[in-house]
């Protein structure tokens, strides 16, 4: 049964943060007789409780009619009025005192931009909270807390929601029109452009006839490739070569001058 019960809270919270853009930490809107049952079936820290069900942080408030609806019901409900006025006081404009289903109905509105939850244990305001389409409600029962399913209204106006998201308001089709006039002439602008160039610059009947030049294959680098070896000739005979040497070899040699010494005529006499 537990199991269930948290089943059916998550797909209900589901519901409401999807299609009405609820976020933790949630706001909770309490009238006196949700903190009455509370205080009487201890169901405290209240929270804790609530924090439970919806699986974040909570915050909780009521409202200055909610506590003046709880001073004038007297002793009984005193620990009840002290325990509200603990709690943040959400803004409630009433100069005069209103009862609290009113007062309750008026701050949330049709469509509680502020994201509450409503805590009540009023059946004729449960009942009255569901006509609205983004509103979720909690209620007590003895000492267990219970989130209330999404009526079908609720249901009819996400789908609704929904596909106004798809379609266009009148704004944006009109925008749309102006658009598509201004773009209309770019493109017959453009489109005699393309004609005119066509026109005055016709293809040459040679250029189609020609072929693609295909790409001959290219040699190899020069700088990657080995130096040439110069091959000696086969032809001459080796002796020739050894010859040519030689005499080439004894025409390099230097010659020396050979110097002879004159004799002088005494010593020529004397001998």
């Amino acid at each position: 049964m537990k199991v269930k019960k948290q089943r059916r809270h998550r797909k209900a919270l589901r519901f409401f943060t999807t299609c009405h853009g609820f976020r933790p930490p949630f706001k909770i809107l309490c009238d006196g007789t949700f903190v009455h049952h509370l205080l009487a079936n201890r169901i405290l820290p209240a929270d804790t409780a609530l924090a439970n069900i919806l699986g974040a942080d909570v915050k909780i408030f009521t409202t200055r009619c909610v506590h003046a609806e709880l001073r004038g019901l007297g002793q009984s409900y005193s620990d009840s009025y002290d325990t509200a006025c603990n709690l943040v006081t959400a803004r409630c404009e009433h100069e005069k005192r209103k009862s609290a289903i009113a007062c309750v109905a008026e701050v949330v509105g049709q469509g509680n931009l502020e994201h509450f939850f409503v805590a009540t244990q009023d059946a004729e305001l449960r009942k009255k909270l569901q006509e609205f389409p983004g509103v979720p409600v909690i209620y007590a029962l003895r000492n267990a807390l219970f989130m209330e399913r999404p009526s079908s209204l609720q249901h009819e106006y996400a789908k609704t929601a929904e596909m106004e998201r798809y379609n266009m308001t009148d704004l944006e089709y009109k925008i749309l029109k102006l658009k598509k006039k201004r773009i209309v002439p770019n493109e017959a602008k453009a489109s005699s452009d393309v004609g005119e160039d066509k026109v005055e610059h016709p293809p040459d009947s040679q250029d189609l006839s020609r072929k693609p030049k295909r790409k001959k294959s290219k040699g190899p680098n020069p700088l990657s490739c080995k130096k040439k070896k110069v091959q000696v000739k086969s032809d001459v005979a080796p002796g020739k070569l050894q010859d040519e040497n030689v005499g080439d070899s004894q025409r390099n040699r230097s010659r020396k001058r050979k110097r002879t010494r004159k004799v002088s005529t005494s010593q020529a006499t004397a001998s």
